[in-house]
């Protein structure tokens, strides 16, 4: 049997409210128990002469460029002395996860974790604990500081604000009145225990800026408040479903009354608000179905009755007062799905009725109340997932796919925020196999990394400026049947270059001035790693080890300030047991040189030289200061991205139709037929007011001056919803996908592209949230490229995907999924 490796969590990286500074960053790895033994390899290889004695298979096709250059003996020599490997002796965890401490401590823990048996009265399993503190090149077995405790596999470390790491113990329920965790204020160095008075149902809660305040949920839906890094615990409520902290200290969450007898039902919580650390509450609203925050929103959906739809609600003053966002209602067939946000803006997704798998993208206004339409016939999949990507290294980009009328699916990004979308255009080195005019360059997003399509998603880090590296297909649609390979934009995802067939792994190192990448095997094993200095247009390989093995991720700290990655797998071992391995290696030594004034270049942002764009987005001209791409050296750890902004002249495109109107054939703001000719009603402050119209709102965050400005002025009555404002608080910020599910199931939907006869998209059965911490363990949510029909089956619990009767087109298994809880 061939080894085969689960990437589990991928990154997550851990956010706050000021200026989304990173806590630090958690990866999880999982070997399956499939494998062979050393002999069995050795045998194959001997069979397999291609494979060379275990190396990676050649790219797919020819490259891009011609452009791969050879180490020199000296570079090699630099490299093999920088590089650092760590076998993990006698440690056969199936599980491993590596987390980031702190902002350039160099600190990285990693737990190893093996399950045994677990149920109620007993548990099982072992866990060792290892400590680098010089970002991986050397580790500690330091299990003794936590006295060998058997650490929780699901969330068993979490890092937040300075150093702080606590640990969470797996603990059987009967044993102790409440759980074990471990706490440190030094990165892990040495470490405190505290037994809680209760068990765990989740990860504790960081505060966003002091982690002595934490916020924990237990397994009886209790909230627990600690104000000292958790050394003692006050009872803040009962009955409580979810919770997020807001700005300052304030804190919500929603509940359900004790004397509610559904515990199963959602649309009958409660939200409230504590902005004194639990000494008082105050109920923002009633009849909720769920909530979060993100930006400067609060955001809740409403369901009055049991049979209606849901709505809405947003509050840009941290819950003082709120509105009903005009959107469309959710019906029980549809959900609301928070894309993104910031402190000016909403992205939400709305689901069209039906098992169309796509809906509506709107924008919001500054206060959350007024949406415009932005993007139609969005892909929304049968995992709840989206391919909605921000591209953080340019402001105001924004990637992601939709599902056209032929049922193709097509990428689009948006310069503006969701202003105007647009295909990608086609890579300047790549030619469309099919030879179509309609030649462009689509992105593989979530849909694609949930079936293992491609290992990653597409990657832009705010230190790199304008660079971009992504998985895609070229031609006139998203294709399955084509290798993915890899690109790269340098101008925020407006010229792409193909740099690498087939699928890779890859990592932004020294603030852009370095790109890594490691060739994605589903069955062989590596020993070689890719590097360019160049975003892309050259590359260099180096093997990094004599031994290969099955390759399990790529790491690097977070930031991409690091001039050092790790690869992580496992190697079989004479005995048949796999033996976990990590190889560090760090390019400092090779990229000795730090950067001067002569290195850099100003580069202005969304123009080129032929002058087709001139550089004016959301009203601001912004000329960075970024690495010249001949420049091999090193930023530096200080390195900060430097920028000049300059306001630009307000034109049309510096605005959105307001609510009510939309643009005409020649791109003015009219108003739509259904609006009425004097008055339009909407909710605002949930009181009688007039509001003055020009059919016109400017984007927001845009700060254009001048120029353009809408003239007529069009009275409109803004007319009582009955929304009651009452007290409250919070303010955050985060990237998650936050999303408002209906309980019911999403049927069979096979979506075929018409003419070309190339298959897209098979969306099977997503089961969706209706309680919190229910697993639906009968009905598998499915999604995937496929050309076969998808047989269903019924059981006791409903339709069921026949996963043994289809095949996938491009041999990429269907991975079982969980809705478990979606809502952030």
């Amino acid at each position: 049997m061939i080894w085969s490796l689960v990437v589990l969590s991928g990154v997550c990286v851990l956010l706050g409210t000021e200026g989304r500074k990173s806590w630090g960053r958690t990866v999880t790895f999982q070997r399956t128990q499939q494998y062979e033994s050393l002999g069995q390899v050795r045998a194959r290889q001997r069979r397999d002469t291609s494979s060379s004695s275990g190396t990676s298979k050649p790219d797919h096709g020819t490259p891009f460029t011609s452009c791969r250059l050879p180490l020199t003996p000296a570079e090699h020599k630099v490299l093999d002395d920088n590089t650092h490997e760590t076998g993990f002796n006698g440690d056969d965890g199936s599980h491993v996860i590596l987390t980031w401490v702190g902002d350039g401590t160099g600190v990285i823990l990693v737990l190893s974790t093996i399950n045994g048996p677990v149920d109620t009265f007993h548990h099982g399993g072992s866990s060792r604990l290892y400590r680098s503190t010089d970002y991986g090149k050397l580790f500690h077995d330091i299990s003794n500081r936590i006295n060998n405790t058997f650490i929780r596999e699901e969330f068993g470390i979490s890092v937040g604000p300075g150093n702080s790491v606590i640990l969470t113990a797996d603990t059987p329920v009967v044993d102790r009145p409440g759980g074990i965790i471990f706490t440190s204020r030094d990165a892990g160095a040495t470490f405190k225990f505290i037994q809680l008075p209760f068990h765990l149902d989740q990860p504790i809660t960081y505060h966003f800026l002091n982690p002595d305040y934490l916020v924990a949920l237990s397994i009886d839906d209790t909230l627990w408040l600690s104000l000292d890094f958790g050394a003692t615990w006050k009872k803040m409520h009962d009955g409580v479903h979810s919770f997020s902290w807001g700005a300052g200290i304030n804190l919500f969450f929603s509940y359900r009354q004790a004397d509610t007898v559904e515990a199963d039902e959602r649309g009958d919580l409660l939200l409230k608000r504590t902005k004194d650390l639990g000494k008082t509450f105050t109920i923002i609203h009633e009849d909720i179905y769920s909530f979060g925050y993100i930006g400067a929103f609060l955001f809740f959906s409403v369901m009055e009755d049991p049979r209606s739809p849901r709505v809405m609600y947003f509050s840009s003053d941290q819950g003082d007062t709120f509105n009903q966002a005009l959107l469309p209602s959710a019906s029980t067939e549809q959900f609301y799905s928070i894309l993104d946000g910031d402190e000016d803006m909403v992205f939400m997704h709305v689901d069209n009725p039906g098992e169309t798998y796509f809906g509506t993208m709107y924008t919001s206004d500054d206060r959350g109340v007024l949406f415009s339409k932005s993007l139609e016939r969005h892909l929304f999949g049968g995992h709840r997932k989206s391919d909605f990507t921000n591209i953080t290294s340019l402001r105001g980009v924004y990637l992601t796919n939709k599902l056209d009328e032929d049922n193709c699916i097509r990428s689009v990004i948006s310069f503006n925020r969701g202003g105007k979308w647009q295909r990608l255009n086609k890579p300047e080195n790549v030619d469309c196999e099919d030879h179509t005019k309609n030649c462009h360059l689509h992105i593989h997003g979530e849909h694609s990394r949930n079936n293992q399509i491609v290992p990653m998603l597409a990657l832009s880090e705010p230190t790199a400026v304008g660079l971009v590296i992504a998985h895609g297909t070229v031609g006139d649609s998203l294709s399955s049947s084509q290798h993915p390979d890899v690109f790269v934009s340098s101008d925020g995802g407006y010229s792409w270059r193909g740099t690498l067939r087939g699928p890779h792994h890859y990592s932004i190192l020294n603030s852009g001035g370095l790109i890594v990448a490691v060739e994605a095997q589903h069955e062989g094993q590596v020993k070689t790693i890719k590097f360019s200095t160049d975003e892309g247009q050259c590359w260099k390989s180096y093997n990094f080890t004599e031994q290969p093995f099955f390759f399990a991720g790529l790491a690097s700290e977070p930031g991409t300030r690091a001039m050092n990655v790790s690869v992580w797998g496992f190697r079989p071992e004479d005995d048949g047991q796999p033996m976990w391995v990590t190889v560090t290696i760090d390019f400092q030594s090779l990229i000795a040189r730090e950067c001067n004034d002569q290195d850099y270049e100003e580069w202005l942002a969304h123009s080129t030289e032929e002058g087709e764009r001139n550089g004016c987005v959301l009203g601001v001209k912004e000329t960075y200061r970024r690495l010249k791409k001949q420049s091999v050296c090193r930023n530096g750890r200080s390195f900060v991205v430097s920028k000049k902004q300059s306001p630009c002249l307000c034109t049309k495109e510096d605005y959105l139709c307001d609510y009510g109107y939309h643009r005409d054939v020649n791109a003015e703001c009219v108003r739509q037929p259904s609006a009425g000719n004097k008055t339009l009603t909407i909710c605002l402050n949930g009181k009688e007011d007039e509001l003055l119209t020009t059919g016109y709102r400017k984007v927001p965050s845009d700060k254009c001056e001048g120029g353009f400005t809408p003239r007529l002025k069009v009275p409109t009555v803004i007319r009582p919803c009955g929304v009651k404002p009452s007290p409250g608080s919070p303010a955050t910020t985060s990237s998650q996908v936050t999303h408002f599910n209906t309980p019911r199931e999403r049927l069979v939907l096979i979506l075929v592209c018409a003419g070309a006869g190339v298959i897209v998209l098979v969306a099977v059965t997503s089961a969706v949230l209706a309680v919190r911490r229910v697993l639906y363990r009968n009905r598998t949510p499915v999604y995937r490229f496929s050309n076969l029909r998808m047989e269903t089956q019924d059981d006791e619990n409903g339709i069921t995907p026949d996963l043994g009767s289809a095949t996938s087109s491009n041999s990429t298994a269907c991975q079982q999924d969980s809705d478990d809880d979606l809502i952030g």
